[in-house]
């Protein structure tokens, strides 16, 4: 059996930046610990597998896979999914995918002389706060690291991270998950994913600073995050730290992996709910197959 895969970096300006994605196309035949094993060989953050044929409703049937287990919503996957799917389809404005968490559609939109690729976030809530002495332990800051003006606060879709809004740069890059000191929280049912993030930044285009830990085999670090992003505009609306809205945002990340990211967030409330969109330029970099 013979699988054509691609790699893209998704949330890049430019190759070997944003963050890597394996797509493995043609996948009916994988069962799910193959998918497993291919995604654990890949090593990248997620690897994703795509059915030869839309389904009856017209979106693509994909599952999602990190190194140690199989999620249901991450957001440089669906944008990256849906950039070498429309390669195959030809120059289609939208492209659906029917996850796990349920469908995502992902349309694209010119940006000068790049493209953009959204996806619209499925609905994301609110889950418990955590103190901010509490996080900051697990994150080896000191508890005036976190800006005490806003709450450290879970929020989730499918899978879901701690929100934790940082009171400088500083704070953000001398930032690293300690699991042992995480434990405790684990124990009351906290992820352990935390998406921190600051107003300050690097680049004088960019609104926010961000940072995203994860477990799998290990803390590991994302370059890119989109459904943190997601997670963080919602997180935005609620507390109105940013004011009413509707907000467009451009956030940095991925400086202290050495792949530089850019991140294109969009939230607002319509008809009482929060629409968010995250989005990001995909830059193809490896096409093969998988024998």
């Amino acid at each position: 059996m013979s699988l054509p895969f691609h790699i893209v970096d998704v949330f890049a300006e430019r190759r070997y930046a944003g963050n890597p994605l394996a797509v493995v196309l043609d996948a009916d035949g994988l069962d799910a610990a193959t998918m497993q094993a291919i995604a654990a060989e890949a090593n990248y953050s997620e690897t994703t597998f795509v059915m030869s044929a839309p389904e009856a409703d017209g979106g693509w049937r994909v599952r999602l896979f990190t190194p140690a287990r199989e999620i249901a919503f991450a957001g440089h996957p669906i944008l990256g999914t849906a950039w070498v799917l429309r390669q195959r389809l030809g120059a289609v404005a939208g492209v659906r995918l029917n996850l796990p968490v349920g469908p995502v559609p992902v349309r694209f939109e010119a940006d000068g002389a790049s493209e953009v690729a959204w996806f619209s976030a499925p609905p994301v809530t609110a889950g418990p706060s955590c103190a901010p002495e509490r996080m900051a332990a697990a994150l080896g800051l000191a508890p005036a690291d976190i800006d005490a003006r806003w709450p450290v606060q879970q929020f989730g879709a499918g899978t879901a991270a701690m929100v934790v809004p940082l009171a400088s740069l500083d704070a953000l890059r001398r930032a690293r998950l300690d699991l042992a000191a995480y434990a405790p929280l684990a124990a009351e049912g906290r992820p352990p994913l935390t998406y921190l993030f600051c107003r300050e930044t690097r680049e004088p285009g960019a609104d926010l600073a961000a940072r995203f830990f994860f477990e799998a085999h290990g803390v590991r670090e994302d370059p890119a995050t989109g459904n943190g992003a997601a997670f963080l505009g919602a997180w935005l609306l609620t507390h109105r730290a940013l004011g009413e809205g509707p907000l467009s945002l451009r956030i940095e990340q991925g400086h202290e992996v050495q792949r530089p990211s850019l991140v294109r967030l969009r939230a607002r409330i319509a008809g009482g709910t929060a629409d968010i969109e995250v989005g990001g330029s995909v830059v193809a970099t490896v096409r093969g197959e998988l024998a």
